[in-house]
């Protein structure tokens, strides 16, 4: 289908729900709708989210072009890379868990391409190599990002306004990760 001056992969998904949503994601166009919508209704709600769409359609290909010109990364630099952050993440961690009065179990570095950490029930903590590709500040975010999973397992206001009494500019350095981490997975791509 054509999105303004972009052609794109359409898939329509029906279940339960009770609105239509659209999805952009990997340079496809998803829309989730109720089962009992109307084709008309679909065809209604991505005509007025038409620009919307041809927006994070061109990020997509922003996101692939970059990933391209970077290159795949080979076996070596990845573990250069996880050497690396064996080194930098640690001590980092330690210090925000101080400042928040927190404790953690094991840290965990490793090459994903979905996530850029989690933080286990056990407080167990993992980290993605590719962070070692980013802005120290994103890095900083995440890191405060897990830690404050340590108090809230969910993602509340309570969980953010944790993240925000020792890191206030955590959604600037977040958005960096949301325009830009896209582009780090997709160098994992060579990886098997």
């Amino acid at each position: 289908m054509v999105f303004g001056k972009t052609e794109a992969p359409l898939t329509v998904i029906r279940s339960s729900r009770r609105s239509i949503g659209v999805e952009v994601k990997n340079g496809a166009v998803t829309v989730r709708a109720p089962f009992l919508a109307l084709p008309r209704e679909i065809d209604r709600i991505l005509e007025s989210h038409s620009e919307w769409i041809e927006k994070k359609l061109k990020l997509c290909e922003t996101r692939f072009r970059e990933a391209e010109e970077a290159g795949p990364l080979t076996r070596e630099e990845i573990l250069k890379l996880a050497d690396r952050a064996a080194r930098v993440i640690p001590p980092k961690v330690e210090h925000y868990a101080k400042l928040m009065n927190i404790e953690y179990g094991r840290i965990t570095i490793r090459a994903q391409k979905t996530r850029w950490g989690s933080c286990s029930s056990k407080g167990n903590l993992n980290f993605n190599v590719l962070l070692m590709l980013a802005p120290d500040e994103v890095l900083d975010g995440v890191i405060v990002h897990e830690l404050s999973h340590r108090k809230h397992m969910n993602h509340s206001k309570d969980f953010y306004d944790e993240i925000l009494k020792v890191y206030p500019e955590y959604h600037k350095h977040d958005k960096w990760l949301k325009t830009h981490g896209h582009a780090l997975m997709l160098r994992l791509a060579g990886m098997q």
